[in-house]
């Protein structure tokens, strides 16, 4: 195990009728904020009318923003800073999902740098400040609403880029798994990839004695594994839905990642899908998994196989180790497609024609991951193996 230092201080807010403390909670940062959110499902739903309401009686004036998309992108932050600039804000207050928040972080950074906003995604200029966020959670899935990362499109160049700094966690994050009773079937199965593959970046390291924290990645993963399928054929099942919001936190707010060096090689991989092509992040990041593990499983067979025995209950060949490990990433693939995703890039509808560019702008600053390191010819083949 590695040395660390491990510091999150975003407030959690968790159970049902969480929302209506968000006045109360974004009050203590300022009375002229920025509400930003999506499209208009939180308005249907009567969030949004309940949120404006706890504001109201907290004395907090709203100046709103509306829009923030799945890969949310560059051209809203802009306006949204400039929003921020104009009215002289205090606070945002991001309702909604990751890509709300992740939105939300870009803007907060980007009122008080005098430079683009994009040199935090471009350059990797670090983040010294940032307006305070607050976070009401819709949708579990990108763990945004207490870890330090962002993650934004740039519509010129189609680039996805990230960010990450611990001035960027979120003050509080309000989350009521009954806000997720709504979510469409699609959305619940994507989140779920999501959450699963911030464990799986953490748990695939090359770190020894890290066996404590292998254990809570294995837990995470087997919550996910059980909750998921109830969730997604019982969607007003609060339990389910509560294990599986809470296990979203977990999963990205790096607990998971102490003392040990995670990989990350796959979402940056799948970034490019979804710059590309718009499909959705956890959606990408199940198509490109089992060909990451393909691809790079023999550099350490051992710990692949502990992954299908712990996590999947595939029972150990301990002759052939190499089966193991290949039945776990068998599993891991199925249960994705058992959730009616797909999990080839053919069946997702996306072409071969673009996999070289994608590789191309994948490593343009270098090699990805940890686990192992891959060069532009690598993804390229990781690509061709999620064919």
């Amino acid at each position: 195990m590695l040395d660390f230092v491990f510091s999150n201080a975003t407030k959690i807010i968790f159970g049902r009728g969480t929302e209506l403390k968000t006045g109360q909670e974004i009050s203590r940062y300022g009375k002229k904020i920025l509400l930003h959110y999506g499209g208009g499902s939180i308005k249907k739903s009567g969030l949004y009318d309940r949120v404006i309401e706890s504001l109201r009686k907290a004395g907090v004036e709203a100046i709103e923003l509306g829009g923030a998309m799945p890969n949310p992108r560059l051209s809203l932050v802009r306006e949204g800073i400039e929003l921020c600039r104009k009215h002289g804000i205090d606070a945002i207050l991001a309702v909604g999902g990751g890509s709300v928040i992740d939105s939300a972080k870009a803007i907060g950074i980007g009122v008080p740098y005098a430079g683009d906003v994009w040199d935090f995604y471009s350059t990797g200029r670090k983040v010294e400040e940032m307006l305070p966020l607050g976070v009401v959670l819709t949708i579990p899935a990108a763990g945004s609403e207490s870890s330090g990362g962002s993650v934004i499109t740039n519509e010129d160049g189609l680039y996805k880029r990230s960010v990450n700094s611990v001035n960027m966690r979120p003050k509080f994050a309000i989350m009521n798994p009954e806000l997720t009773f709504t979510l469409p079937s699609y959305q619940t199965a994507v989140g779920a990839v999501d959450i699963m593959s911030h464990v799986m970046e953490r748990y695939f390291t090359n770190v020894k004695n890290v066996d404590f924290t292998d254990r809570l990645c294995e837990a995470t993963l087997k919550t996910m594994i059980v909750n998921t399928p109830i969730a997604l054929k019982e969607p007003d099942n609060y339990e389910a839905r509560a294990e599986i919001m809470w296990a979203s936190t977990i999963a990205h707010n790096d607990l998971l990642g102490t003392g040990r060096i995670g990989d990350w090689a796959t979402h940056g991989i799948e970034h490019e899908l979804s710059a590309i092509y718009d499909i959705a992040h956890g959606g990408g990041l199940a198509i490109m998994w089992p060909a990451w593990m393909k691809y790079v499983y023999k550099h350490d067979i051992e710990r692949f196989a502990q992954f299908a025995c712990r996590v999947w209950n595939v029972e150990p060949d301990f002759r052939n180790p190499e089966k193991t490990a290949l039945e776990g990433i068998e599993s891991l693939k199925g249960f994705f497609s058992s959730l009616g995703i797909p999990v080839t890039l053919t069946d997702a509808g996306i072409p071969s024609d673009r996999l070289e560019e994608m590789a191309r702008k994948a490593t343009e600053t270098g090699p990805l991951g940890n686990f192992v390191r891959l060069k532009k010819e690598d993804v390229e083949k990781i690509y061709r193996l999620a064919l």
